[in-house]
């Protein structure tokens, strides 16, 4: 793929990034007081903001739902979070319980909405029931429900609010339970109709199951400010998908099942060449290889070992979740400084963690001396590299380790990529945020975990994630996620050359304290040890500045998408320090994540160009 023209980059705070995107994944926060504020909460960013990154930021789609379902469902003093399935929701109970006081129980209730639909009726879903899950909670416990929602990425998704808000039905008036003198419903909040709902609420273990009948009462339109998916800058969404289908960007929904075929065909095989989704479906079933497809070098890969998850952060709390159910439930470790979530999810579910920051030999190490005095661990998670620093764990000393003492290997290979860097050999489990370079559009969220089929515990583990595992990967964003990820190979090509062109020049300049990039990183070598012969060393580099003087007056003169995320097809920058560990910089720093930190994932852009704009953005700084 050669250099893309791009449009402007979005310069409003609180635009969406890219521009009239009505599901970006970004926003804009364009100068260093704008991120600042965004950490503050302050009015004149907060609000102006639609979206945002989804784990952090609810969007305004599921906003707009979760304040109907309030009203509809609610008591007073009680606010809510949604969910796709009835096993998250109730996951999202536990963890509100376990962390309130013992001796208070909250109640915490679950009601489910269930519409039943057809193709004919709308072609946004398959066929059967869909259900809409709504954990009810006194409203002080918001912020320990905000974790479940922010750290586990199993909430629902603006696509699947957006098919509830556009739903010609919901009850609102009547309900009658099954046992009304156990109901903390209220009588006046629904309407009859041809709908089910189960309500659930725990004190203990109490389950009150409720139906719906009578008259149906259309749902409330949102307002303009209230749901941006509904008209954004005059596009309605039923011209924004009319747009999308008749340019062949992408398919009608009732192929979902297919596209996710599609996808976990291109993860697992890592197809060789840009396919579509007739390709890469025909691409195996032969049963021998095509020649537009590259087998990773796993014994017996295939498909089969691939699940999708709604997000990056989702498949990495369900691996976490699935080895302690399964195996003895143990510390895990997390080796290198890691994204922020990885490291709360393991240390917020289970018996806690051993956490090396640094992911040095020097800890490594130590790591080895904890093993010797008897220690056992479940699992070790680490990142190739590592998001922000770059780092590249030994992967090789690892997997010794890991054969001698019994334990799993993690890899999350969101940032090298499964194009560039082959990690299968060293790893039990394989995990990727698809919302990044797989997709590049930066208007979907997906993830996947692949199991090693040559691991030691390969047939424990896939017994227990085939146990265990639901699909609750919406199917607008499977197809979504399909079409973008069909040009993910050359798209990433062109991505290496420009990254390595940038952090060529970058090194060089004055004003810069260190660029953290696999080719300049002390742990380099471990990088070469798992790069693909025709591998780049992808398109993520963080710059740390001497100053934060320095850091800001680059960030403000920077003329690229400034907000969260990576991958994207366009440069995407951010003060990633920032925004990732503001209430906790001095922690950050021990490890070297440093507040002077500004993270930049390269685009497809035009090399002179991108060259052009950072010399300038830097000679600002002089």
């Amino acid at each position: 793929m050669g250099a893309v023209f791009l449009e402007p980059p979005p310069t409003e705070v609180g635009a969406p990034i890219p521009a009239n995107t009505p599901h970006a994944v970004s926003v804009t926060l364009p100068t260093w007081k704008a991120n600042v504020a965004y950490e503050e909460g302050e009015e004149w960013v907060v609000g102006k903001m639609r979206n945002g990154y989804p784990r952090f930021f609810i969007d305004s789609r599921i906003q707009h739902l979760t304040k109907i379902c309030l009203e509809r469902f609610g008591n007073d003093g009680e606010k809510a979070m949604l969910y796709p399935s009835r096993r998250v929701a109730e996951r999202s109970r536990e963890f509100i319980l376990a962390k309130t006081p013992a001796d208070t129980p909250p109640l915490v209730r679950i009601v489910e909405f269930t519409r039943q639909c057809s193709p004919t009726e709308d072609d946004r879903t398959t066929a059967g029931p869909v259900r809409l899950f709504i954990v009810l909670f006194p409203a002080e416990l918001y912020s320990i429900a905000k974790q479940f929602w922010q750290h586990t990425g199993d909430g629902v998704s603006s696509r699947m609010a957006e098919y509830f808000l556009h739903t010609d039905n919901l009850p609102s008036r009547e309900i009658t339970p099954l046992s009304a003198a156990e109901s903390p419903l209220r009588a006046d909040k629904f309407s009859k109709g041809p709908y089910r709902f189960k309500h659930y609420s725990r004190r203990n273990t109490a389950e009150i199951s409720v139906t719906a009948s009578g008259t149906t009462q259309a749902l409330s339109s949102p307002t303009a400010e209230e749901s941006q998916g509904e008209v954004q800058d005059g596009l309605s969404r039923e011209h924004m998908l009319y747009v999308e289908e008749r340019y062949g960007r992408n398919l009608n929904t009732s192929f979902a099942e297919q596209a996710k075929a599609a996808m976990r065909r291109r993860i697992a095989g890592a197809l060789s060449e840009n396919v579509d989704l007739d390709a890469a479906l025909a691409s195996t079933q032969s049963g021998e290889p095509q020649q537009h497809v590259r087998q990773r070098s796993a014994n017996g890969l295939s498909e089969s070992d691939v699940y999708l998850f709604p997000s990056g952060m989702s498949s990495i709390f369900n691996t976490h979740r699935v080895l302690m159910s399964t195996f003895q439930p143990r510390k895990s470790v997390s080796f290198g400084f890691p994204y922020t979530d990885t490291l709360k999810i393991l240390q917020k579910w289970g018996p806690g963690c051993h956490f090396y920051g640094r992911g040095s030999s020097e800890e490594l190490d130590e790591l080895e001396k904890l093993l010797e005095s008897g220690e056992r661990i479940l699992g070790l998670f680490c990142e190739l590299p590592s998001n922000p620093l770059l780092m590249s764990p030994d992967l090789i000393r690892l997997r010794a380790l890991a054969d001698k003492y019994d334990f799993f290997i993690v890899v999350d290979e969101t940032i090298g990529n499964f194009v560039n860097v082959h990690v299968m050999p060293f790893a039990d489990i394989v995990v990727s945020s698809l919302t990044k370079v797989f997709s590049g559009d930066s208007n979907v969220m997906g993830g996947s975990m692949v199991l090693n089929p040559a691991g030691r515990h390969y047939q424990e583990l896939k017994d227990a994630v085939a146990s265990d595992y639901e699909d609750i990967y919406w199917p607008e964003d499977a197809i979504f996620m399909e079409r973008n990820s069909r040009d993910y190979l050359s798209r990433i090509k062109r991505i290496n050359y420009n990254a390595e062109a940038l952090a060529d020049m970058v090194v060089k300049h004055s004003k810069v304290k260190q660029v953290h990039y696999p080719k300049y990183s002390p742990s380099r070598a471990n990088y070469e040890a798992v790069k693909n012969p025709e591998g780049g060393y992808g398109g993520l580099m963080s710059i740390t500045f001497h100053t934060i003087e320095d850091a800001q007056v680059f960030y403000d003169a920077l003329h690229t998408a400034k907000g969260p995320s990576l991958g994207t097809n366009f440069t995407l920058s951010s003060p990633y320090t920032l925004l990732a560990h503001y209430l906790e910089l001095e922690w950050a720093a021990q490890y070297g994540v440093d507040a002077a930190l500004v993270r930049v994932s390269v685009g497809l852009e035009p090399t002179d160009l991108l060259l052009q704009n950072f010399t300038n953005a830097l000679n600002a700084a002089l």
